[in-house]
């Protein structure tokens, strides 16, 4: 599986056209829309470049505004807002056909020592005690063609996580996974690879209390905004639990939040996003 996590950071990485311009590579197997943890971690290495090595991502703040086109490659324009001591904050967008598709905002800070809590690790299953996840998208033929795009990875997911919801179940999902081979050195694509993972799942949480499948063909489905919070680069080639929930759902609009834990417990990231879950409406004849 080394291949498949290698062909995964070549498509994160991004290559310079001009200054603070950088092009990131269209998904070879892809037809269609753009998955948008694409889209946030190859602008999260874009942002990297442009700051200094000791400098590392810890925040992130994005918002979609078109659907990508995975037929094309990618333009990233970085603005460089702000360079302090600690802190720098850069905008990324991302254009196709010189439209922009995303905004980003992210925030990198250098290394330093503070007060430290976070949220405990939940009580669920370990990874050694589950089966191994599948292609098979719990019987959803969507969900099964979404799941090939994360052969890089290994997941153990706790029941019922996956599986087409037949009843209205309220309350998290819980996905243990790693990487399926060698995990980069680099902190910053470390990072950028959990960017690209934290749009996975997600907005299937904000569904879950309604009994409504995400790919049923029943919602018009898209992801608004997604912000991250990357507390430590990611060790990814260990056990990480990812724990979603959904708060809230409105006004054909649903959000979602979750965790990022390592075995031994540290909270390692938290994510949060928003997403279009509008019903749709049948046609009149």
């Amino acid at each position: 599986m080394d291949d498949e996590v290698e062909a995964m950071i070549a498509l994160l990485d991004v290559e310079q056209v001009a200054p603070d311009l950088w092009r990131g590579a269209r998904y070879p197997r892809g037809r269609g829309r753009v998955f948008g943890g694409q889209v946030i971690g190859q602008a999260l290495v874009a942002g990297s470049r442009s700051v200094g090595e000791s400098q590392q991502a810890h925040s992130l703040h994005a918002y979609f505004m078109r659907p990508g086109d995975e037929e094309q490659a990618i333009d990233y324009r970085v603005l460089r807002d702000f360079d302090g001591r600690s802190f720098a904050t850069r905008r990324i967008v991302a254009l196709q056909s010189e439209a922009p598709i995303l905004n980003m905002t992210a925030s990198f800070q250098r290394p330093e020592s503070g007060l430290e809590h976070g949220v405990p690790l939940p009580d669920a299953p370990s990874p050694e005690t589950l089966v191994a996840g599948d292609e098979s998208g719990g019987g959803s033929p969507l969900m099964a063609h979404f799941l090939k795009r994360f052969r890089a990875f290994e997941f153990r997911p706790v029941p019922p996580f996956g599986e087409i919801a037949s009843a209205a179940r309220p309350g998290p999902s819980y996905l243990w996974f790693r990487l399926a081979g060698t995990a980069p050195t680099s902190p910053a694509m470390r990072s950028a690879i959990l960017a690209y993972l934290s749009d996975f799942g997600l907005l299937t949480t904000t569904v879950l209390p309604h009994g409504v499948p995400l790919f049923s063909g029943k919602l018009q489905v898209a992801s608004l905004d997604h912000s991250l919070w990357l507390h430590e680069p990611p060790a990814l080639d260990q056990w990480m639990l990812f724990t979603m929930e959904s708060p809230w759902a409105g006004g054909g609009r649903g959000l979602a939040r979750g965790t990022f834990h390592n075995q031994d417990g540290r909270h390692i990231a938290s994510v949060a996003q928003e997403g279009l879950i509008r019903p749709v409406q049948p046609r009149s004849a």
